[in-house]
């Protein structure tokens, strides 16, 4: 028998879910309430666990959730990350061009609410943080203008933190 699962208590930075507005060919306009998504799960290789607990845990405040000695999970935003030890799948990412960014193609992130993100980007600059893109807005003044920066973990793995100051243009062309 399936039985419900209780509702996980999400990080600080999570958004919660949106509204969105939607005008029909009637001028009726009615709310619509986005469902929260459920948590995704990643695995990615690491160098060392110490390094990735430094960093994950330390510098972005993951909490920690089960290990081993070979791998090591972490509530990422509200989602679970897998750092797992193994360092011959380590290998320098390609990058492509993004509104003027080298952009690298193997990454991933979390979409934050604007102030989570100005949060996040004062916290890694005043960590010290290398930015492989400093946090800036791109693609302003078109659908999807959105805040966001690019950094490495100490393993190399690219990540990006990204916010829209409307929510509803995430996907949007």
């Amino acid at each position: 028998m399936l039985r419900p699962q209780p509702q996980r208590q999400r990080n600080a930075g999570a958004v919660p879910p949106a509204r969105f507005l939607h005008t029909g060919d009637d001028a009726m306009t009615a709310e619509v309430t986005m469902p929260e998504l459920p948590p995704f799960h990643l695995a990615f290789p690491v160098a060392s666990l110490g390094e990735a607990r430094s960093f994950y845990g330390g510098l972005l405040g993951c909490p920690e959730g089960r290990s081993s000695n070979a791998w090591v999970d972490f509530d990422f935003f509200g989602h679970q990350v897998v750092a797992h030890v193994a360092p011959e799948e380590l290998h320098a990412a390609a990058a492509h061009d993004v509104d003027g960014d080298n952009v690298p193609v193997r990454h991933f992130g979390v979409v934050l609410d604007m102030d989570a993100w100005h949060a996040l980007a004062e916290k890694l600059r005043e960590a010290g943080t290398h930015f492989v893109i400093e946090p800036h807005v791109r693609f302003q003044g078109q659908p999807g203008e959105q805040a966001t920066m690019f950094l490495l973990d100490p393993s190399g793995n690219a990540l990006e933190f990204k916010a829209f100051a409307d929510r509803s243009k995430l996907f949007a062309k």
